[in-house]
């Protein structure tokens, strides 16, 4: 069974790495808006696109108990008061804290899947080979995964 989620909340990774390969338009046609932080919007350094809200963590005393990035630690307290939610993660650490607090996460990776199945995109490959592409300064590790 297929969860509504209430909101799509992305970490700085997602971001960056869409980017970087020209594809950041596949979070719009598979969620139509996503919800950020202020601190993952400052830690991108561009502006995003109008479709990708910001918005602030009002917990910020366990937002600043987690032992993860800041962007992350962001991310993660905006999931957990945006319930249902799907997290965006890629970072280990940060997928693990997520897990433990039982909060529905995927990572960049994910995202190309679900792109596929829904017909976003005909195949993953040439995504791939983008990501695994010297210039992106993403290591193939991050793709075996795949």
């Amino acid at each position: 069974m297929q969860i509504a989620y209430k909101i799509v909340i992305a970490d700085t990774s997602c971001f960056i790495l869409l980017d970087k390969i020209g594809e950041l338009e596949i979070l719009k046609s598979l969620f139509g808006n996503v919800i950020t932080t202020t601190v993952i919007a400052r830690e991108f350094g561009s502006d995003l696109p109008e479709w990708v809200e910001i918005r602030s963590v009002k917990d910020l005393h366990f937002q600043n108990t987690l032992d993860v990035d800041a962007g992350e630690a962001s991310a993660i307290a905006l999931a957990l008061e945006s319930e249902p939610s799907l997290l965006i993660i890629d970072d280990n650490k940060g997928r693990k804290a997520a897990r433990r607090l039982n909060l529905n996460i995927t990572g960049s990776l994910g995202i190309f899947l679900k792109a596929k199945k829904a017909g976003n995109i005909s195949s993953i490959k040439p995504i791939v080979e983008k990501i695994q592409q010297p210039i992106s300064g993403i290591h193939k590790q991050y793709c075996r995964k795949f």
